[in-house]
């Protein structure tokens, strides 16, 4: 009889570990507590609008190819991907900047603003490309049982890169505020301030600028429905519209999971939904982590989102844009330092119909605004109504188009949604920021200490927040749970 294992939810994490453990001979079975599999990258369709609930951002393709290679199978098996250009565009006070598909186009643009910065650019992205290869291929497929995960010769050649800061290194060579607002951009991917994250994560700079940003036709969610594919081909159960209500243990050992007061038992249960909840569904003494540990985390953002269907194609935008028109580290500080509604946000507007027009009706704009704000915050009607307004008044003034009176729908998701949704800790959107004391071995554990044969995985845990460290996360647990389940 082969071994059974519960996967508490279906985001991408779970498909990934699923797709594994199931290749392995494993009988797997996910319960998701929503209606449809994703977890954070949902989708939902209104009025012939298609929208992506979460991620938007395609980078490192290579992490995606192989992931289904491992399966024997290519993206293309299951969808579309274009690569964009330009990638995306930043609109500061003055004017914009918009970064193209290749490191040449972006160093043209990068000497209309700063003259001779392209030299200091593409060195930059060098070292980047470097740390990338060594991140990707050494450091973060390990599973952060020991801090000697971190020791190889090529970190130890570059332990200093682990002390000094990205925004440190960034601004000893670019003196452009806007060049090095670009640059330090793609590091609130991970979840922290430029001035909190080791100049190492310059890798995901290498991500931007040397790899690019792609688009699967169709969205987001079509990389969700082809892991939802593939884990059925390999035989995974998927049960959705399943919350679970308790993770069942007897003697130190987890037996299951209950489900509408039914016990649904296993040999091993692993939960990529959120690290704090899943805790939190086991006894008091069962668990790992202290409410004064989760407390004294440094959380990655949430998020206050708006979902819009225009009745208009909409001008002087792109695919991705990021509105830089306001003070950074102000908005920083209102997110990580002093936790409370910004003054004046950025904020991020995704128009995926631009370069993908299956995702509206013809004629039409699928569109979604994300401002970044501190997890925890008050969430209520008012407030959502007061963002919505200064969003779109800037948007407004900035492209230089009237839009209000051209909206079919709008549709918003905030603190309280990341909470009631997805059982988001304080309503995070991103997980656990990738700090250096957050970093590796010292985040949240894979494998419980307390509890044999219950794992975890997610952007809680290593490697850390973002969609490709999903799929490795995923990976690296069914590497854990095959060695201990043999």
């Amino acid at each position: 009889m082969s071994k059974k294992i519960i996967v508490i939810g279906s985001g991408f994490s779970s498909l990934s570990a699923s797709c594994y453990l199931a290749k392995a001979g494993f009988e797997v079975a996910i319960y998701e507590k929503n209606p449809t599999v994703g977890g954070r990258a949902r989708q939902f369709k209104e009025s012939g609008f298609t929208f992506d609930m979460g991620p938007s951002w395609y980078w490192m393709p290579d992490i995606f190819d192989k992931f289904f290679s491992d399966f024997d199978k290519k993206t293309s098996d299951y969808y579309h991907l274009d690569k964009l250009d330009p990638a995306y565009k930043i609109f500061f006070t003055d004017e914009q900047l918009t970064i193209g598909d290749s490191l040449d186009k972006i160093c043209v643009e990068f000497e209309r603003i700063e003259p001779g910065s392209s030299v200091h650019l593409k060195k930059f992205i060098s070292k980047a490309e470097t740390n990338y290869d060594i991140a990707i291929n050494k450091v973060v497929l390990r599973p952060g049982l020991s801090p000697l995960e971190l020791v190889t010769p090529e970190t130890i050649m570059r332990v200093d890169q682990f002390f000094k800061t990205i925004s440190g290194e960034v601004r000893k060579k670019f003196k452009n505020p806007k060049l090095v607002s670009t640059l330090e951009f793609p590091v609130l991917f991970l979840g922290a301030k430029p001035s909190q994250t080791p100049s190492f994560y310059s890798f995901m700079n290498y991500a931007d600028f040397g790899l690019g940003t792609w688009h699967p036709k169709g969205g987001m969610y079509e990389i969700i429905r082809a892991m939802h594919n593939l884990a059925k081909e390999l035989g995974v159960e998927i049960h959705t519209d399943s919350p679970v209500e308790k993770i069942t243990t007897i003697n130190g050992v987890t037996n299951g999971i209950v489900i509408n007061g039914n016990q649904i038992v296993a040999d091993a249960v692993l939960s990529g939904a959120d690290y704090h909840h899943s805790e939190s569904l086991l006894d008091p003494k069962e668990r790992q982590y202290s409410e004064a540990y989760w407390k004294d985390k440094v959380f990655a953002p949430s998020s206050l989102l708006f979902y819009i269907g225009f009745n208009k194609k909409l001008s002087n935008v792109e695919h991705h844009n990021l509105f830089f028109d306001t003070d950074f580290e102000k908005h920083a500080k209102e997110i990580y330092d002093n936790p409370s509604w910004p003054q004046d946000p950025l904020f991020y507007a995704n128009f995926p119909s631009v370069t993908d027009q299956s995702m509206a009706p013809e004629g039409c704009e699928t569109g979604f605004f994300l401002i970044p704000i501190a997890p925890g915050l008050e969430d209520s009607a008012e407030l959502r109504d007061q963002y919505y307004d200064i969003v779109i008044d800037r948007f407004e003034r900035i492209t230089g188009q009237s839009v209000k009176g051209n909206i079919l729908f709008k549709r918003s998701f905030c603190v309280n949604d990341f909470i009631g949704e997805y059982n988001s800790y304080k309503g995070n959107a991103y997980g656990m920021a990738n700090t250096l004391t957050q970093t590796a071995f010292l985040r949240p554990k894979l494998m419980s200490s307390k509890v044999k044969n219950l794992f975890f995985t997610g952007q809680l845990t290593v490697p850390g927040p973002g969609v490709p460290p999903a799929l490795i996360s995923g990976k690296l647990v069914s590497d854990l749970i095959m060695k201990n389940l043999k």
